[in-house]
């Protein structure tokens, strides 16, 4: 006989636009939905303010999640109404018609603004919504041909880890999901807190979101080098990191380091390091009152102008913005593109 629960919305008050809703069905997928109240749900009674998060049943009940799980949900489309951001973890499958009212809600929710964010195949409520039409998305790279192939409108990126459009945003399978997840905490709360949460989860603060999804073959023992390189070079962020000097680190050719380099982190060594000093900085801007100035210099730019130039082409705004909105004094937040 499967285990009867009843999931019920979080009835703490919320502070201004962060309210979450995550949608579920018959057929949940159980660990991505866990990915969104284990990031979105918990208490955190480390910060001041921090996401309220209900759920919405897009099925009558009671439902089944994979697993055999039983449960019930609340069906107040005022639920949805009321969202900020509204969650799709999963979907019970790539020809399976997500219900007409439900793509109905989604399309009002994000004519009103209201971010979308799917993880793995729950891309396809997004898509059969018509929501992704022009937009790039992406999902778990077993279903990237058949969403390919059902909705050609739709650009699809078959070997990120995730694609951060502005208001919708789309994972890869199940893991991928938490890298989103917490890419968006980073982009409302900034990355000391986004790192903190990361800690919690005892999971990696970052991984861009160009990261290719699997590697098809065994690990080489350069591959092996490199992520020792990767390690080195964050700790060495100020210094020139050119892909000779890396190479050299890593004992292998320039062509070789950079064959690997995309294979593991999706991007260029040239473009990983400007990720990688510009995150750095981040957490300078937030947390330290150096001038824009210093921190360049401690980043590793040549100079502020190069420093502001890589800042706005990362992230959509400039340093100052930023500081002005995450420095932990300020406690106000911002949105901003993210190192998608």
């Amino acid at each position: 006989m499967p285990l009867l629960v009843e999931i019920m919305p979080n009835q703490k008050p919320r502070p201004l636009n962060t309210n979450v809703c995550a949608l579920v069905y018959d057929g949940l997928c159980s660990f991505e939905f866990g990915i969104c109240t284990e990031v979105f749900g918990l208490e955190r009674t480390e910060f001041d303010h921090w996401y309220h998060f209900s759920v919405f049943a897009m099925d009558d009940g009671p439902l089944q999640s994979i697993g055999g799980l039983e449960f019930t949900a609340p069906r107040d489309p005022q639920t949805i109404e009321a969202a900020d951001t509204l969650l799709i973890p999963g979907w019970r499958g790539s020809n399976e018609p997500p219900p007409d009212h439900v793509l109905e809600l989604l399309v009002q929710a994000h004519s009103r603004g209201t971010r979308l964010l799917s993880i793995c195949s729950g891309v396809f409520v997004l898509a059969a919504a018509g929501l992704l039409s022009g937009r790039r998305a992406t999902t778990h790279w077993r279903y990237c041909e058949a969403l390919a192939k059902a909705y050609p409108e739709i650009d699809v990126v078959p070997d990120v880890l995730y694609v951060d459009d502005g208001e919708i945003l789309t994972s890869a399978g199940s893991a991928a999901g938490l890298d989103l997840c917490l890419h968006l905490v980073r982009r409302d709360w900034g990355a000391a807190i986004a790192n903190r949460v990361a800690k919690r989860l005892v999971i990696p603060t970052h991984r861009d979101g160009g990261q290719a999804q699997f590697v098809d073959h065994l690990v080489t023992s350069e591959e092996s080098s490199l992520s020792a390189v990767l390690d080195w070079a964050r700790t060495h962020i100020d210094e020139p990191l050119d892909v000779d000097r890396l190479a050299d680190r890593a004992g292998m050719s320039s062509r070789t380091l950079s064959r690997h380099f995309k294979t593991m982190t999706g991007k260029s060594p040239g473009d990983w390091v400007q990720n990688e000093r510009v995150r750095f900085a981040c957490d300078l801007l937030e947390s330290s009152d150096q001038s824009i100035e210093q921190i360049a210099t401690a980043s590793g730019f040549s100079s502020a102008n190069a420093f502001r130039h890589q800042f706005r082409r990362i992230l959509g705004t400039s340093p100052n913005q930023y500081r002005s909105h995450f420095h932990i004094s300020a406690g106000r937040r911002v949105s901003s593109r993210g190192f998608a």
